[in-house]
């Protein structure tokens, strides 16, 4: 019983210090924290003659985006490479590898880690990619709810 009441005594005296520690320190200053940049992001589109394009834009960070699940793969069918369209409206992010899109016209970019790709293209002959300089492409999935923002802001031209 006696050390019970110690140890209650004890606790009281740490907390009374803490207290009195934390007035002491009212005049620390609290830096606001700058916006979060924009992340690089590419989205494929369907031209209105039903070809696939891309758009050059990013998407901003910590907002938080309609998603309901998300998947990691790491495995690629040939049939893949081909040109295809998106199977639904979907971020894709490159964890590991460099992946070169390619389009309709025949323009293409390079999608990598700390770039988003957003796959819009739901029509049409789609895209083909292959990889670059490596045989691994390792990528989240992140499908975005029906009629959500994607959150996308193009570059100005």
């Amino acid at each position: 019983m006696k050390n019970l009441l110690k140890g209650f005594i004890l606790t009281a005296v740490i907390m009374t210090a803490n207290s009195n520690y934390a007035q002491d320190h009212k005049k620390v200053s609290v830096k606001v924290m700058e916006e979060a940049a924009d992340i690089p992001a590419y989205r494929l589109i369907n031209k209105p003659d039903g070809t696939c394009s891309f758009e050059k834009g990013s998407i901003p960070s910590l907002k938080h985006m309609n998603t309901a699940s998300f998947w990691y793969s790491n495995k690629t069918e040939e049939w893949e490479k081909n040109a295809h369209p998106a199977p639904r409206k979907q971020y894709v992010i490159t964890v590991k590898g460099k992946i070169r899109f390619k389009v309709s016209d025949g323009s293409t970019f390079i999608i990598e880690p700390g770039v988003v790709l957003l796959a819009e293209d739901l029509k049409g002959k789609g895209h083909s990619w292959d990889m670059v300089d490596s045989d691994v492409w390792e990528r989240l999935y992140i499908p975005i709810t029906e009629n959500s923002d994607d959150l996308f802001k193009p570059d100005s031209k």
